[in-house]
């Protein structure tokens, strides 16, 4: 077990063609790859759960290559966020988290829960939503994370709605996307997706400094100064959090040097 205000950066999955022979040494076979990239790395956010259940042996497999300490992010499936009615998605979470992820163990780190652009907040619809998020699976604690794109999230209420249901809301560093930096959890969940595959680390090396802060004030207990929130007059308790932050979309040619950058500079590796 790992102690409060750890710190964890990662990418999105570990199978990407350009990878080979870059991230991962060259002649390295498909199978070594997670092996490989969670002793580079310290977490990893699953895409794949988002668009089909896997096996219960499948999360065992991919408990069983990993050391000690690294998680796995799941991305909820897209059959329970992507519905109108969020209030009539309780079958669909329950599919979803008795699929066997608890096979994962202490390696089964946040459920990421991601909206549709379109998706627009109503309150009280979502707030059912947010009551059907169970606190366990089979023993195993939950984290939930939310994920939303449309602007009309970008209320206090929201953030309320949040901190009630011990959820955190995803801080996605994104062009289009709106960016709310609230504390609402016992954690922090922070997608990084300004990257460049023409940056070697894929953000800039001052960037990464810059991130590298506001990653420890997080752990910390504490919140940035400079990061956008929705509830201004709400201060998060001063305790430390575990903070998760992922290397996302642009620049992921490069997104492992910049995860290893960046975890380099909040929390060295032995």
């Amino acid at each position: 077990m790992t102690k409060p205000g750890t710190i964890r950066t990662g990418i999105g999955g570990w199978t990407f063609e350009p990878w080979e022979g870059t991230f991962y040494p060259d002649k390295l076979s498909k199978k070594r790859q997670l092996e490989f990239a969670s002793r580079e790395l310290t977490a990893i956010e699953v895409n794949g759960t988002y668009y089909s259940s896997q096996k219960p042996e499948t999360f065992a497999k991919w408990a069983a290559e990993v050391p000690e300490g690294f998680v796995f992010s799941l991305k909820a499936s897209r059959f329970t966020t992507n519905r109108k009615v969020l209030a009539e998605a309780g079958e669909s979470i329950e599919r979803f988290l008795t699929q066997g992820l608890t096979e994962l163990g202490p390696h089964l780190g946040p459920i990421l829960w991601q909206f549709a652009p379109t998706k627009k907040f109503d309150p009280e619809d979502f707030e059912a939503f947010l009551q059907l998020l169970p606190e366990k699976q089979d023993g195993l604690p939950l984290r939930h994370a939310l994920e939303v794109r449309n602007d009309s999230f970008r209320v206090p209420e929201f953030a309320a709605l949040a901190r009630k249901h011990k959820a955190a809301i995803v801080y996605a560093h994104h062009d289009d996307y709106p960016e709310i930096a609230d504390v609402t959890a016992d954690f922090v969940y922070a997608r990084l997706q300004r990257g460049s595959d023409d940056v070697p680390t894929c953000y800039p090396p001052k960037a990464l400094d810059e991130w590298a802060d506001r990653l420890t004030e997080w752990a910390d207990g504490s919140q940035p100064g400079d990061l956008p929130v929705i509830d201004p007059a709400h201060r998060p308790a001063p305790e430390k959090r575990d903070v998760f932050a992922f290397f996302i979309t642009s620049g992921k040619v490069n997104a492992p040097n910049g995860a290893r950058e960046l975890q380099k500079r909040v929390q060295p590796r032995e």
